[in-house]
């Protein structure tokens, strides 16, 4: 199989679940406790892409100038400065720690 036939089975895959979802009735995609489920996942996934993208690479967990950048985000992100502050803050924290160790 060739990478584009693996990359057009996918997206057709993930398409036709997105075509699925509309099937779901009404009544179970409007319960309070489906959306606040919902809710409490696509947080939690976004957590653990956070997570993965930051401590995995290939040799395995690694603690590097990514920790310091992350853990700066969140606290800038707690003291609500806007998203484009937080990336160049974070990007030039993990820069200069490379440079610098």
């Amino acid at each position: 199989m060739t990478l584009w036939v693996a990359v057009m089975v996918s997206s057709a895959l993930v398409y036709s679940w997105k075509l699925l979802g509309y099937l779901v009735p009404e009544r179970f995609v409007s319960n309070p406790k489906i959306k606040d489920l919902a809710s409490l996942l696509t947080v939690a996934l976004l957590a653990a892409l956070v997570g993965i993208q930051t401590f995995v690479s290939p040799e395995g967990v690694t603690l590097d100038a990514r920790l310091p950048a992350i853990l700066l985000s969140g606290v800038l992100f707690y003291f609500r400065m806007p998203f484009i502050v937080v990336v160049v803050v974070a990007a030039g924290t993990a820069a200069l720690l490379r440079v610098w160790f």
